[in-house]
């Protein structure tokens, strides 16, 4: 019976050392030995929560279930915010496994195991391999934050002469200015500030527009879609003239609030706001190609994974001082 250290949320917050155990073996379950995860904002969400945290994780193959077939012993392999659906629905058929009634998913199914932990058992259908030029602690952050941002921009057909803005330079948004740039398109980075300017430019943006005091957005062109990555509200007011007619407007980052947005400039322009989660398998085993193929790779800060490296990283996450996805590592 495989068991291994995990690292659960309390009730006051702390970082609790604990240990799973899980039973033999059985279908096509794999046993990994973790060697990285990724920080996604999502477990700040659950840091209050009496269950493992983490959900971006990288690991290597150390046992199998009788019913395995593809994986073997000494893969590496990542997963992330789904580990299971029924398999037999409209939804899972046709490739859409996120949207399953019964999908198992980071905070509401498997609470006893994450990738904030030493080991994990996870399904061989729900486990991606992990290209070998993409190092673990880069891969880990495109479980979660990688899967996001190019499921937005693949699974809604982004056309290479688009016009993407992306709002926020931060965990999702400087990967999401890789991937759009790599597919192709004009990516107009929105901020706050100028501070962050230089950093988008070499990711890939082709212009940057400080937001914070401005009366008018000026862009070369229009925006035909918008990936918003930050939980702060955009400033409509601003945003909707630079929208070109028919955008897709995706708002990705976690928040408990309600998004709203001016219905006469919805219903006028004729703008779509495109709720998605996180990308089905088949995606997402596009994403890391795309990624490997590209050299695309988060800008990531390392902890160590113990009690002491998680408080640390999630402390500077929450104080917004991340640059820009905090990694902890096997040691």
């Amino acid at each position: 019976m495989p068991s291994f250290t995990v690292f659960k949320g309390s009730k006051d917050g702390s970082i609790q050392q604990s240990e799973t155990k899980k039973n033999d073996l059985t279908g096509d379950q794999v046993l990994l030995k973790v060697t990285a995860s990724g920080l996604c904002g999502t477990d700040m969400h659950y840091r209050t929560s009496d269950m493992v945290l983490g959900h971006e994780g990288v690991g290597i193959v150390e046992s199998l279930g009788p019913d395995t077939k593809y994986l073997k012993k000494g893969d590496r392999v990542g997963w992330g915010y789904e580990h299971d659906s029924c398999g037999h629905c409209e939804q899972c058929l046709k490739g859409s496994e996120t949207y399953c009634a019964e999908r198992a998913m980071y905070g509401y199914a498997d609470l006893d195991q994450g990738s904030f932990a030493k080991g994990a058992v996870w399904r061989e259908a729900f486990l991606f391999k992990i290209p070998d030029n993409l190092p673990d602690e880069a891969a880990a952050p495109l479980q979660c934050g990688g899967a996001t941002v190019f499921n937005a921009l693949h699974s809604y057909h982004t056309d290479p002469v688009e016009t993407v803005g992306i709002m926020g330079v931060g965990g999702l948004g400087h990967l999401a200015i890789q991937f759009a740039s790599k597919m192709g398109c004009r990516v107009v980075v929105l901020s706050g500030s100028d501070r962050k300017k230089d950093e988008a430019m070499k990711l890939g943006a082709h212009e940057f527009v400080a937001t914070k005091g401005a009366k008018e957005l000026k862009v070369s062109q229009p925006l035909n879609r918008l990936l918003v990555t930050t939980s702060v509200m955009p400033q409509w007011d601003l945003i909707m003239p630079i929208m070109a007619s028919g955008a897709t407007i995706h708002p990705l980052s976690v928040d408990e609030g309600n998004f709203t947005i001016p219905n006469m400039s919805l219903i006028l322009n004729g703008i779509t706001v495109q709720g998605s989660v996180v990308a089905s398998r088949y995606v997402h085993n596009r994403m890391l190609e795309f990624a490997a193929l590209h050299n695309i790779q988060p800008i990531v800060e390392k902890f160590p994974m113990t009690k002491e490296g998680i408080e640390e990283g999630m402390a500077k996450l929450d104080k917004g001082e991340m640059r820009y996805r905090g990694v902890f590592v096997a040691e």
